[in-house]
């Protein structure tokens, strides 16, 4: 009787521990897909310059996401550049863009609101907004740096040992946020809510180029 007693108490222990494992598995993969991520950046070659654009997964940590529905603004810059890079000089900008898109929610009317410089659009589920804010495009870059006949800047600075390379980005701006969240964002890691800076290679007759990291 005292043995089998043993075995089961020795069964059900292993079976508390596994499902402690994969509760601690269950919230190591929820931190892991918290923050911002890069699911997709293209550049494309038109007539008017190259047109960037990226894709982020944006999921908001519980403390931020609590902000938001009790009525704080969240601001999110993000940023799509064009570089040059030479081995024997400091990387340059060719054209550097930088948005900041405004994520609210209204507590009368339940909706969200995403705000890009004069222009907003609602929604009523969080996740749809997150969407679109997640769909980041810039300006056409430099309709100047093309010319059809020489191949354009980008392909003589490319022939001449240049590299050429698009970056993208994105950030939650705590500098925006009202003081006294500054103040607690400051000594919480889940405040920090960004994405890693991701390059590609780029090429003057791309149409396309860029994955997921």
């Amino acid at each position: 009787m005292g043995f089998i007693m043993r075995c089961c108490t020795k069964r059900i222990k292993g079976f508390v521990r596994s499902i402690c494992l994969i509760g601690l598995f269950c919230c190591a993969f929820q931190a892991c897909a918290e923050g911002i991520e890069i699911i997709k950046v293209e550049a494309r070659l038109s007539e008017e310059g190259y047109l960037l654009s990226a894709d982020f997964n944006i999921n908001l940590p519980s403390p931020v996401e609590d902000a938001l529905n009790r009525g704080v603004t969240l601001y999110f810059v993000s940023e799509l550049s064009v570089q040059r890079s030479r081995w024997y000089w400091l990387d340059t900008d060719i054209e550097s863009h930088e948005q900041t898109t405004k994520l609210s929610y209204n507590i009368l009317t339940r909706q969200y609101r995403i705000s890009r410089g004069g222009l907003f659009q609602s929604f009523m589920e969080l996740k749809d907004a997150l969407r679109m804010l997640g769909h980041q495009t810039a300006p056409p870059i430099a309709a100047s740096l093309l010319d059809n006949t020489e191949g354009g800047y980008i392909s003589r600075w490319t022939k001449k040992g240049s590299q050429i390379s698009a970056y993208a980005s994105m950030r939650l701006d705590m500098t925006q946020l009202p003081k006294p969240i500054q103040v607690n964002a400051l000594t919480n890691d889940q405040w920090n809510v960004e994405s890693q800076r991701y390059h590609w290679d780029i090429s003057p007759d791309a149409q396309k180029d860029g994955d997921q990291p």
